[in-house]
């Protein structure tokens, strides 16, 4: 063996080794966590020593990428992120707005709403940018339809790319940066959340639903922090909510219906279930959050009232989520996944890293997307199996590929 390829041997071998190791160590620590609390821990803080090695391995994963030998290299080198904390602190970036296309595509922005944002397709691992004048992307919950934002409208579509629906003229607000865009099933209204409010758009005009202005208030000011929406699966019902407010709950024309207290001390996300029988409300503080369920039919009912809760989770701080037929899948302030049952029984975890910024789920349910400020998208297959023994989380899925956009990187790299 020449000493080139014995240094990469050497290399490879170190990298499976170590990340092995750190992952069966932070898997027990998390199993008895879960078990017994994290105040009952009395061992050692499993570390991911490998980050010596991250600049030869990122090496290498350009490399494979420019010779097309991707698969190859991960199976060598199986993905890891504490070992490059230091690049991310320096490149990463939030990816936001993922929606669902089909099995094998989706689209997403690139930046927070704040700064300039780009717009891409991801087909299989195939990246396609799209017109600079995107500002943000958004897919109903049915019918397939897209509401696209650009420089002075908002547009929506039967199908990505299919016939145009309506236009939407935004908000006369002077500086209007779109967190998300929610699209009704129709075609017909928008849900625009935003730091700046959070409007109701129709084909007759606007409406801003979130704050409520103050007329009695000459400084009042619609700037929020922590905007939040959600839009139920039958367009029903709006849940609403920001730093400083309660939890809010509208009818689709943006009529207020109820108003709950957040658990924790501010409302940060909403969530309906995919059948529409429940709202879930996320509350946080610092990086820690509790999560409720409360049933719809409190609010639909003739003489509404708030009847039950129950509490999902008393730990994360939802960024974001997704609903399958039988589950509730958040992505929480430090990295993590993890799904839970109706009834708050935490079902399984994984670990991607870093805040997580968006997620999209395929029809199926088979097919999670995931991104983080990390700069990265994960593609994971659900209930088909771990892939290697560097997987953080004990539930049966894999990662099938993720996607780097990194600042100061010319071009994405696939791992």
């Amino acid at each position: 063996m020449n000493p080139a390829d014995n240094n990469i041997y050497l290399l490879q071998t170190e990298w499976n080794i170590q990340g092995s190791s750190y992952a069966t160590e932070i898997n027990a620590q998390l199993a008895f966590v879960e078990e017994h609390g994290l105040h009952n821990w009395k061992g050692q803080e499993p570390a991911d020593s490998r980050s010596e090695l991250a600049l030869e391995v990122l090496s290498l994963l350009k490399k494979a990428n420019r010779e097309g030998t991707i698969d190859n290299f991960r199976a060598s080198y199986p993905p890891a992120h504490a070992p490059f904390l230091n690049i991310i602190q320096e490149q990463g970036q939030n990816i936001e707005n993922l929606c669902y296309i089909n099995d094998n595509t989706i689209a997403f922005i690139i930046g927070s709403a704040y700064e300039k944002r780009r717009a891409y397709v991801l087909t299989n691992r195939n990246i396609e940018k799209l017109s600079d004048s995107i500002q943000a992307i958004g897919r109903s919950h049915q019918n397939n339809i897209y509401a696209i934002a650009k420089t002075n409208s908002i547009t929506t579509h039967k199908n990505w790319e299919g016939r145009r629906i309506a236009e939407f003229k935004l908000p006369p607000v002077a500086t209007l940066p779109i967190s998300q865009l929610i699209p009704f099933n129709d075609g017909l209204s928008v849900l625009l959340i935003s730091s700046e409010g959070i409007y109701l758009l129709t084909t007759s005009g606007h409406t801003l639903i979130h704050p409520v202005p103050d007329p009695q208030d000459q400084e009042w000011s619609s700037y929020i922090d922590m905007e939040h929406a959600a839009l139920s699966y039958d367009n029903d019902l709006i849940a609403v909510g920001d730093q400083t407010s309660a939890h809010r709950l509208l009818n689709r024309f943006g009529h207020h219906l109820a108003t709950i207290a957040p658990q924790s001390s501010f409302p940060h996300y909403a969530l309906f279930s995919k059948d529409g029988q429940k709202i879930l409300l996320n509350s946080c503080h610092l990086y820690d959050g509790v999560t409720i369920s409360v049933p719809t039919a409190s609010f639909t009912n003739l003489y509404p009232g708030l009847t039950s809760q129950t509490i999902i989770d008393k730990n994360c701080r939802v960024y974001a989520a997704v609903a399958t037929s039988e589950l509730y899948i958040f992505g929480d302030a430090a990295g993590h996944i993890q799904a839970f049952d109706q009834e708050g029984k935490k079902c399984w975890h994984y670990f991607v890293g870093s805040t997580i910024t968006s997620m999209t789920l395929s029809e199926d349910e088979k097919t999670l997307w995931v991104a983080s400020c990390s700069g990265m998208i994960h593609k994971l297959k659900l209930n088909e199996g771990q892939r290697d023994n560097h997987t953080i989380g004990n539930g049966k899925h894999y990662e099938e590929f993720r996607v780097i956009f990194w600042k100061n990187e010319p071009q994405p790299l696939v791992w």
